[in-house]
């Protein structure tokens, strides 16, 4: 992060402010490109965990058996 042109490792918000990251790390229009959402821009919570896939395993043992259809939100 870097304010006002100074890098820094930590900031306190003031606001109601969020940073977002997209599902497809590499390749996702999110935080990292848009910067930070205000609350009300928020428009939708996550509801459960759709697939979850660890990079460095081989595709058969990289699925996270536990992780699958976990409940984020239960509302």
């Amino acid at each position: 992060i870097y304010i006002n042109a100074v890098a820094t490792t930590n900031y306190t918000f003031k606001m109601n402010y969020y940073w977002l990251m997209g599902d497809n790390r590499h390749n996702s229009a999110d935080s990292r490109y848009w910067g930070f959402v205000p609350e009300d821009h928020v428009v939708g919570k996550p509801l459960f965990v759709w697939l979850s896939l660890d990079k460095d395993a081989s595709l058969l043992e990289s699925i996270r058996w536990e992780r699958l259809f976990k409940f984020v939100h239960k509302e």
